[in-house]
This record gives C-alpha cells, sequence and structure tokens, in this order.
C-alpha cells in the first residue's frame, strides 16, 4: 500500500532529529527535576496527541514511577467554551498559560501546519513568562519555527502522516525523560 510505504519513508526521515529529540528529552526531564511542570497545547488530532503526551507523563510510559507534572491544555471545556466566548479562540491557551506557567516550565506546541494562532499566542504568553517552548511542528514549520526555542519538524504535506510522526515523536520523548529521571 502507498499509505505504509508514504509512513515508513515519513518516520525513516526522522533520523536528522535523533541528536535534537535527545536534547529535548533532556530539557524536560531536567525541568521535571527542578520541579518544574510540561505543558502541551494543540488542536484537532494535536489535541489529542498533548492529551497522549501528558497522560504518559502523569501515568507512566514503560516504567512504574512517580508521576510527572505534564498538563494538556486542551481538556477543560469549560475554560475552552468561555475563554472563546468572552475573548476569542486564539486565546484558549495563552489565558490557560497566564494562569498555570512560571519560570522554567516548558512549553510545548503541537502543530501540523506552524501556524495555529492560538498555539502562536500561547507561545508568546508563555516566553514572556519564561517558559523555555519546543514545537512538534509538520510541513515547513509555519510561523512557529521562528519562535520556538526548539523545535522538530515533520516536513511533510499530508496531515495524517504528520501525526502519526507527532506520536512516534511523543513516544521517543518519553522514553527518553523516563530513562533520565528514573
Amino acid at each position: 500500500m502507498n499509505s505504509i510505504k508514504k509512513h515508513n519513508d515519513t518516520i525513516s526521515s526522522l533520523i536528522i532529529y535523533e541528536d535534537m529529540l535527545t536534547k529535548i528529552g533532556a530539557i524536560i526531564a531536567d525541568a521535571i527535576s527542578d520541579g518544574n511542570k510540561l505543558l502541551i497545547m494543540g488542536n484537532g488530532g494535536s489535541a489529542a496527541d498533548s492529551q497522549h503526551f501528558a497522560s504518559e507523563l502523569v501515568g507512566k510510559f514503560k516504567k512504574s514511577r512517580k508521576g510527572y507534572p505534564a498538563i494538556a491544555l486542551t481538556t477543560d471545556s469549560s475554560i475552552i467554551t468561555s475563554v472563546s466566548n468572552d475573548y476569542t479562540f486564539s486565546e484558549i491557551f495563552a489565558r490557560q498559560i497566564q494562569s498555570y506557567a512560571g519560570k522554567g516550565d516548558i512549553l510545548i506546541g503541537i502543530s501540523t501546519s506552524g501556524d495555529s494562532e492560538n498555539i502562536i499566542r500561547g507561545v508568546i504568553e508563555g516566553k514572556s513568562l519564561g517558559c523555555k517552548t519546543i514545537g512538534l511542528l509538520g510541513n515547513e514549520g509555519g510561523k512557529l519555527i521562528n519562535m520556538v526555542d526548539h523545535s522538530i519538524t515533520v516536513r511533510h504535506s499530508d496531515t495524517q502522516r504528520i501525526q502519526e510522526a507527532h506520536i512516534f515523536i511523543i513516544h521517543l520523548l518519553c522514553e527518553i525523560i523516563e530513562n533520565k529521571l528514573s
């Protein structure tokens, strides 16, 4: 099947990010070790990926261990709908980051386009509060590629291939984080 080949080619292309994955995993692990937390945001399938990432860290990935502080900013429908209604949808993450983030926390934006306005606003807010910012991006990285401190960009135009690669990256990061903190 052509889709399987495209999937395999996309995952294989990530080899260029091996060092960056190790670096990002260490940055997250060090932040957790220092008492900081991870805040994760995304839209649609990337919102689900945000929740998946947080659940692997709060629960467990491969090892039984204490939970790590990770929050998916995509899960509270009351906050999302009230901020969307009272302000704009572009503020749904920025408002939560104002409430939850502090200096040294890690903020991860997952965006297949790299141009999601609410994630851009979240990154701007996070940076103003002293967060370290990471992007899991797609296509050419969009505007976010030049805004975040560190990024991994899946250079593909098919959203499904990008999302498949993002979940693979998330699993690799979870493994690195667990190994470094255990």
